[in-house]
């Protein structure tokens, strides 16, 4: 018997995987799921790019926008809902339809990743006052001596997940990169078919990236990050780009124009990062933005969709 199918589309930010996953869709007869770790938020819908209300309207969503922002939430957690989402849509006989751009998302569903519960309040506490006394640099440091190929996939800044990692170690002996290895010892109960976009030109689609933060700005940007910092905000929900960027102009420490500058570069080394983390999964049918029209990424999508069915 056959795997039920299950399509994903990914890639960087701005790279347009909102609407073509929406079209993709309305051709098979689809939902979306997304896989976005900020998405996932209430209230924080222009610095995430939240599909719009009409984008809402035309396909049905799940994982969006349903978890307070003072509420942190794990990857663990997103698996499970990911799965009873997707399991809901193939019981209507519907096309599931992930997309998304966080590659840990993505990765925890097609790999079938296991989690294992290790959890340990003392140690976790230790860590946190560490990483306050000596900086995250000097963690991330043991973090590399430690479990090299955990490190090699997390960004300095990345903290929840770097304290995570030597915590499940100094708790359990074994790294987490090793119990990673583990949980994926279980094939997944679908079939994957994956769809990256990309732009041969990395230029374009930092251009591309340029327009989106203006825009956004013209759509209230501004107003929404001084609400997010009146709000109560989880440690996850800090990490969200959009935000703390545009922190020091609100706070009257640079203008406006310099705020801006350093949201589209902090924007666009997100993007460099997303697609080196998706360079590493083999079996993406990758699209080239810059190389084809809207109309024309479309009809490759579902053709590539069409001969997995």
């Amino acid at each position: 018997m056959n795997k039920p199918l299950v399509v994903v589309v990914l890639g960087p930010t701005a790279s347009g995987k909102t609407s073509l996953g929406i079209e993709i869709a309305e051709r098979f007869s689809g939902e979306i799921v997304s896989a976005d770790s900020m998405q996932i938020y209430e209230n924080m819908d222009i610095a995430t790019a939240k599909p719009s209300a009409e984008e809402l309207t035309r396909v049905k969503h799940h994982l969006i926008g349903f978890v307070p922002m003072g509420a942190d939430f794990s990857v663990a957690k997103y698996k499970e809902k990911a799965i009873a989402a997707i399991d809901d849509i193939l019981s209507r006989g519907k096309l599931p339809v992930v997309v998304g751009g966080t590659g840990f998302y993505v990765d925890t569903l097609i790999k079938n990743t296991e989690f294992f519960d290790y959890e340990n309040t003392d140690i976790r506490e230790k860590l946190e006052a560490r990483c306050e006394q000596e900086g995250i640099e000097v963690l991330f440091d043991e973090l590399k001596n430690i479990d090299p190929k955990t490190a090699d996939r997390l960004h300095i800044n990345d903290t929840k997940r770097i304290l995570r990692a030597l915590e499940v170690y100094h708790l359990t002996g074994q790294t987490i990169s090793r119990q990673a290895e583990m949980s994926h010892l279980t094939e997944s109960k679908y079939r994957w078919c994956l769809i990256g976009l990309r732009a041969q030109d990395r230029q374009y689609l930092y251009d591309r990236i340029n327009r989106r933060v203006d825009i956004m700005l013209e759509e209230g940007l501004l107003k929404e990050a001084e609400s997010f910092f009146d709000s109560e905000i989880s440690k996850t929900a800090a990490q969200a780009i959009g935000y703390k960027e545009l922190k020091p102009y609100i706070d009257g420490f640079v203008s406006l124009e310099e705020a801006t500058e350093k949201l589209k570069m902090e924007t666009r080394r997100y993007a460099k990062r997303q697609l080196t983390w998706f360079r590493r999964n083999a079996g993406i049918n990758w699209l080239d933005i810059d190389l084809y029209t809207a109309d024309e990424l479309i009809d490759k999508a579902c053709s590539i969709v069409e001969n997995e069915r």
